[in-house]
């Protein structure tokens, strides 16, 4: 093994876990072409990334790091989401897992298909989920999932349906809590604008290339997440 790209693969490791762009043609320009031109940079940090439970994407000559499934290092677990968000039951998180879900569905129905949309506002996603959870709240039992996913959706289902739409302020003036479906959708929002998922200008939300990176490459394989996680717990008392 050559030092040399040990030491290029590190770099472009460090760089991409402290959330440093690397674009071609930008500051770190050298180590896009170093990761794509040099087969030994590009299978030591496909190496390293793999022992860490990383994965990276490319967009648009971009390259972005996204934790794999049940990173405890560098993902989320359930509690620590909870306190990040100011939650208190998992319920609570469940519905902001699946407000994320239909985020995603307003861009994408399936791998192959990018719904092209320049920003999306909290009311569509309020409209897209009431419609999503109205059959778990329906009396006409739900025949096509299994039972213990019935009662996790329904839960959230019910939590939802008791909320007011908004706590009476205007749009200027939602703000991220669990008062509202409004200040719910507003609070997950608030999460994937940390993340650097989402830019929100005037109440409008644009999807970052970070978005459409991760999002391309693992919508498909994670889709039906949302159902696991859903059904590993049921209505909490």
């Amino acid at each position: 093994m050559d030092i040399k790209n040990l030491e290029k693969a590190m770099d472009i490791y460090a760089r991409l876990v402290t959330g440093e762009d690397i674009k071609r043609g930008g500051a770190n320009g050298i180590l896009y072409d170093d990761y794509y031109g040099n087969a030994e940079v590009y299978e030591i940090v496909g190496i390293m990334l793999q022992k860490l439970n990383l994965s990276v994407y490319e967009y648009k000559e971009s390259l972005f790091l996204s934790a794999g499934d049940g990173n405890r290092i560098f993902g989320y677990t359930n509690e620590e989401l909870k306190k990040n968000m100011g939650l208190r039951y998992n319920k609570e998180l469940y519905l902001c897992y699946f407000i994320i879900y239909e985020i995603l569905l307003s861009f994408y129905s399936d791998s192959a298909s990018y719904q092209f949309k320049e920003y999306i506002r909290i009311e569509n996603i309020m409209e897209e989920v009431t419609k999503a959870l109205s059959v778990f709240t329906k009396d006409i039992a739900v025949y096509d999932i299994e039972e213990e996913k019935q009662e996790s959706f329904q839960a959230i289902a019910l939590l939802w349906d008791e909320l007011p739409a908004s706590t009476g302020e205007d749009q200027e003036e939602i703000r991220a809590s669990r008062a509202s479906k409004a200040s719910f959708v507003k609070l997950t929002f608030n999460f994937l604008v940390g993340e650097k998922l989402f830019v929100e200008v005037n109440r409008r939300y644009y999807p970052t290339e970070r978005f459409q990176a991760i999002v391309e490459h693992y919508f498909e394989e994670y889709r039906g997440q949302i159902y696991d996680s859903l059904s590993k717990e049921t209505r909490e008392e």
